[in-house]
């Protein structure tokens, strides 16, 4: 049984959330390698169903979310960060049988199960938010996933469904003592149109600090920057801070140290991050997916926007380079 490595981390401790088409191996790798080892904790698999999991013919296609390059892991081994299978579903069974089989065929530290999942298509099958509003449901999921796991499980979660129901939810997972509890400050309706809420965050620690319960509890919503996630944190009273779409807007977001990037900087990780994609997923993962990263990259320098809009012409790697390769770069 691997130890519970979420009670040892720095406090604040800071991880990167899972993000559907942005956290695979690639993205994690491109920013593990721009990171401080200081800064960057824990990381978090794409969610990957259990239902495909246990699926005979589907697992292979959905299994790919569960990747880890040779590349990763040994930056994952330098840095001492923490890697995290994140898991979705709504049948107790499936989870165990998932997590025996992430058992058998992987390496991670740590399991998660998504309890936060906003989208309406996974809502209607009982799974990731609408768990909320099924704490028998849920807190048989994680005694499940704990059964089958060699590792600790996390829960990641919202405040509520249509509004906050703070305590009572976090009460009911609290209750199966689940080794770490991500808090989203928004509930499922609210989803991206409303700023998260750490006063509700700051009440599920409360309320974890009133029962004396050894849960971990993360923060995760609208963190702007480092020090932002560390005031978060201290305000709130949680160990850690997660950090989901701050990295879409600064991949070096967990080097904090004050400097700008340079031009031939930031389009050296892109290219990075093109070689490594294509390298990895071939034909398996459509290259336009990688568009959405061209901003992250071409921005803070002249001429960024007019660059950003050719590169997201590009059907493929060699047409990237030659563009970049116009640039001089």
């Amino acid at each position: 049984m691997k130890p519970n490595f979420w009670p040892l981390l720095p406090r604040p401790h800071l991880s990167l959330a899972p993000m559907e088409d942005v956290t695979d191996t690639v993205f994690r790798e491109v920013v593990l390698a721009v990171s401080d080892p200081a800064c960057l904790h824990v990381v978090f698999t794409e969610f990957t169903s259990t239902d495909g999991l246990c699926h005979p013919e589907g697992r292979a296609k959905v299994a790919q979310r569960l990747r880890v390059n040779d590349g990763e892991r040994a930056l994952l081994r330098r840095a001492g960060v923490k890697l995290v299978a994140q898991i979705w579903g709504a049948n107790p069974e499936k989870y165990r049988r998932a997590v025996q089989w992430i058992r058998e065929e992987h390496d991670f530290d740590g399991i998660d199960v998504n309890m936060g999942c906003p989208v309406r298509d996974v809502i209607k099958t009982g799974s990731c938010a609408a768990l909320i509003g099924d704490p028998a449901r849920a807190r048989e999921i994680v005694l499940a996933a704990r059964e089958a796991a060699d590792c600790p499980v996390s829960v990641k979660t919202r405040t509520g469904i249509s509004r906050h129901a703070t305590e009572a939810w976090i009460g009911a997972l609290l209750d199966v003592a689940p080794a770490a509890i991500i808090l989203h400050g928004r509930t499922q309706k609210a989803q991206a149109r409303l700023p998260a809420d750490w006063d509700e965050i700051a009440r599920a620690a409360r309320l974890r600090d009133a029962r004396g319960a050894p849960t971990v509890m993360v923060g995760n919503g609208d963190v702007a920057s480092m020090a932002d996630a560390r005031a978060r944190a201290a305000a709130a009273g949680v160990e850690g801070v997660m950090v989901g779409r701050g990295i879409l807007a600064d991949p070096w977001f967990f080097n904090p140290a004050p400097r700008e990037v340079p031009r031939a900087e930031r389009l050296a990780l892109l290219w990075r991050h093109c070689e490594l994609y294509t390298g990895t997923w071939g034909e398996a993962r459509r290259f336009q997916v990688l568009r959405k990263f061209f901003k992250i990259y071409c921005n803070g320098f002249p001429g960024a926007a007019e660059l950003r809009a050719r590169l997201m012409q590009a059907e493929d790697a060699p047409q990237v380079r030659a563009i970049l390769d116009a640039e001089g770069l």
